[in-house]
């Protein structure tokens, strides 16, 4: 008899942090310091992925850290230590930044490409924990519904701004079936901008992929009534 999957609370939205990650990354390196519309909108990429990751900090430490802290004391403890040094590091990224932005240079450009590069490998193995180790411990305590219950109390608190910056880079970064799930069960009137941000998203494959798993037949640009 198998049994059937617990709920991830991390397994959608770290996919779309490490697809942000990877490609904030990729853009960052290969920046051209001498044209100012390209390096500026990878500075701006950055820019926002470091608001992003700022407020994913604050809502595990809003929201994750004390159910497990309730259930197991000291459960939290290691990771709360690291996303400390997170905040940090992302102010620091956020500097960075701004002084390279203010006066280009090929040497700036590089020591900041290698700085995040850095940051992205530590963010890997932190969201690793996270899944393993907090996911073992919030199934041993917590039933689905309840976890159910801390997840829409999270999204509850994030910001529409936040939000569309989410689903930028979660939605290509999730599997036919998750991008289903995770529109399926959004309120009815909140589905129909998301599937716009999605088509927008995804090439003709994956949408008609996505389509199908919602149960509706794909029509090309629209979502079938």
């Amino acid at each position: 008899m198998t049994t059937a999957p617990r709920l991830d609370l991390y397994a959608h939205i770290h996919k779309a942090l490490r697809h942000a990650l990877g490609d904030t990354l990729l853009r960052l390196g290969r920046a051209d310091v001498n044209d100012p519309d390209e390096l500026g909108a990878a500075l701006l990429q950055l820019d926002r992925l470091l608001t992003l990751l700022n407020s994913h900090v604050m809502h595990e430490n809003e929201f994750i850290h004390p159910a497990l802290e309730g259930r197991q004391r000291g459960s939290s403890e290691a990771i709360a230590v690291e996303h400390d040094d997170h905040l940090l590091a992302l102010a620091a990224l956020r500097d960075e930044a701004a002084a390279l932005r203010a006066r280009p240079s090929a040497a700036h450009a590089h020591q900041l490409y290698r700085r995040f590069a850095a940051f992205v490998a530590e963010q890997f193995q932190h969201m690793e924990v996270e899944e393993s180790r907090h996911n073992e411990r919030l199934w041993a305590h917590y039933s689905d519904a309840e976890l159910e219950a801390l997840h829409g109390r999270l999204v509850a608190h994030v910001t529409p701004q936040i939000m569309t910056e989410v689903l930028r880079w979660m939605l290509p970064a999730l599997s036919p079936q998750e991008r289903a799930l995770v529109i399926g069960g959004l309120p009815p009137q909140a589905q129909a901008p998301v599937l716009g941000s999605a088509r927008a998203l995804l090439d003709d494959h994956a949408w008609t992929k996505l389509c199908r798993a919602l149960g509706q037949a794909p029509v090309p640009g629209l979502m079938a009534a």
